[in-house]
């Protein structure tokens, strides 16, 4: 996999993927960005949440889950000192769908962060990982 990033002047980069698709980057304000997109830790974040919710959706619907939605909040915490990588991240799953099989969500989501989700496999290696999820019947 091949990723290209390119300066757009301050402290913005436009990252392009092998797939052809881009994303613009920025620094915060307080050291030279001008908030015209995401920062690279938040990507790391976006990243992981985008694999583990493909995994369960995938799992789910293979399972025969009638899943309406599907929303994940990410919470993170990182190191006060330089570098500042992420110490501990959780994952919280919404799913909402009607007559959803609670151990079916339960082990999609574990197999997810334990087992498919190469973003969180690599991050588990450094960081206090954490995963839980709420069924939501509208």
């Amino acid at each position: 996999m091949t990723i290209n990033i390119k300066w757009q002047g301050g402290m913005a980069f436009e990252g392009t993927t092998e797939s052809g698709h881009s994303v613009l980057m920025d620094a915060a304000p307080e050291v030279g960005g001008e908030n015209k997109g995401a920062r690279p830790m938040e990507m790391v974040l976006l990243g992981l949440g985008g694999c583990t919710s493909i995994d369960v959706i995938m799992m789910l619907q293979k399972a025969k889950q009638a899943v309406e939605d599907c929303q994940v909040e990410i919470r993170s915490e990182r190191s006060d000192s330089i570098p500042k990588v992420f110490t501990k991240i959780h994952v919280h799953f919404k799913i909402t769908g009607q007559d959803l099989n609670p151990k079916k969500v339960e082990r999609a989501v574990n197999l997810s962060a334990e087992k498919y989700c190469s973003v969180s496999k690599m991050l588990e290696a450094s960081v206090e990982m954490s995963h839980d999820f709420e069924i939501i019947t509208p």
